[in-house]
């Protein structure tokens, strides 16, 4: 087991606890914090399993259980479904003094995360991702948040969770294509941040698709740990060091976007928009022109795409309105993380529409 402490001022400050069958912790922990309350959100594929264990672990603790299972899959991050789990609470009598414990993938974590952070004004979360993108990305930090039909992730609040608990024995019922999904999030840590991570993923590509506890086990808590690090340096993405985690995503969020939410997973359009990114920066002299080739490279030996060819045509236009309107944009020019080497990346603004229109057409 590893605990990473994520140092934030003191009331914001937690532990990251990565490691195998911990899910009985939580309880305990919980307990420790004075809470004798907690809601229970749970996506329905993990509600009678890790959900129930964690609900377990916390009536074991003397803690009083309300469960609230969330249907799996992207479009349960929505106004409706927050709208419903309001009022839930509401209907419990929910105060301050109630935790919130959100176990599941990204979509539970966001939705509970921002059910957590706007009801009563804020009540405590924790988070218990079963999901590899979940436990090496989304959960933590503190960015929740739902989708609108206009783009992912539009409306939302910084809400650091009160703990993290990353159970690597969890994955073992992720199906494949999920699970694979995920891999995408710990390559982008070896690009953005750790030039001898990506080289230790190259090298154990094999292991990782095959869910070596040994080799899992280091991925999650290297990418938790170098996740951390930048939380810590920039908790609200104000000195714009955070911004280095969305590499590949202002590609993503759009391609899921245009596509319909839940036709991409989340890691699979990450990983195409990596690849559109290393490209978009060769195109533009910022990286060399090998670099593209070993990312797709590695990324195509876990299993994942780098074009969206599987996908179908995807409307050019439509897909740079839906770029103008990301978060990082700037008075609707489009912005991109963009890499100089392995291990370095920067925000670069005024990228021209022609060279993003270039790579998109592959």
């Amino acid at each position: 087991m590893a605990v990473i402490r994520l140092h934030l001022p003191p009331d914001r400050s937690y532990d990251i606890v990565c490691g195998r069958g911990i899910l009985g912790q939580i309880g305990g922990r919980l307990s420790a914090t004075g809470g004798r309350r907690a809601v229970v959100i749970a996506d329905a594929a993990v509600s009678a399993t890790h959900g129930r264990r964690v609900a377990e672990s916390l009536a074991d603790s003397g803690i009083q259980v309300l469960p609230v299972e969330i249907p799996a899959g992207e479009g349960s991050k929505s106004v409706a479904e927050a709208g419903r789990v309001w009022g839930l609470l509401a209907d419990q009598a929910v105060d301050r003094n109630t935790h919130v414990v959100a176990v599941g993938g990204g979509v539970v974590g966001d939705l509970a995360g921002f059910v957590a952070a706007t009801f009563a004004r804020g009540i405590p979360v924790w988070q218990v991702p079963t999901t590899l993108v979940a436990q090496v990305d989304s959960a933590i930090g503190g960015k929740t948040g739902i989708n609108l039909p206009a783009g992912k992730n539009l409306v939302g609040a910084f809400w650091q969770p009160s703990g993290v608990f990353a159970d690597i024995d969890a994955l073992a019922t992720l199906p494949h294509r999920e699970y694979v999904s995920g891999l995408a999030e710990v390559v982008k840590y070896g690009m953005i941040f750790d030039p001898d991570f990506f080289a230790w993923l190259e090298a154990n590509a094999a292991d990782l698709v095959a869910r070596s506890p040994d080799q899992l086990m280091h991925a999650v808590e290297r990418s938790a740990a170098l996740k951390a690090a930048v939380v810590e340096r920039d908790e609200r993405e104000i000195t714009g060091a955070r911004a280095a985690l969305n590499y590949g995503h202002t590609f993503a969020h759009a391609f899921e976007t245009a596509a319909g939410y839940g036709r991409l997973l989340h890691g699979e359009a990450v990983a195409i928009g990596m690849s559109c990114a290393a490209r978009l920066a060769a195109d533009m002299g910022r990286l060399a022109a090998d670099i593209p080739a070993r990312q797709d490279a590695l990324v195509a030996r876990l299993g994942l795409p780098v074009s969206l060819a599987g996908v179908g045509p995807l409307d050019a236009d439509e897909l740079l309105a839906i770029m103008a309107r990301d978060k990082k944009s700037l008075d609707r020019r489009l912005r991109f993380v963009l890499p100089s080497r392995i291990g370095a990346v920067a925000l670069v603004g005024d990228v021209d529409e022609a060279r993003v229109r270039r790579v998109l057409a592959g």
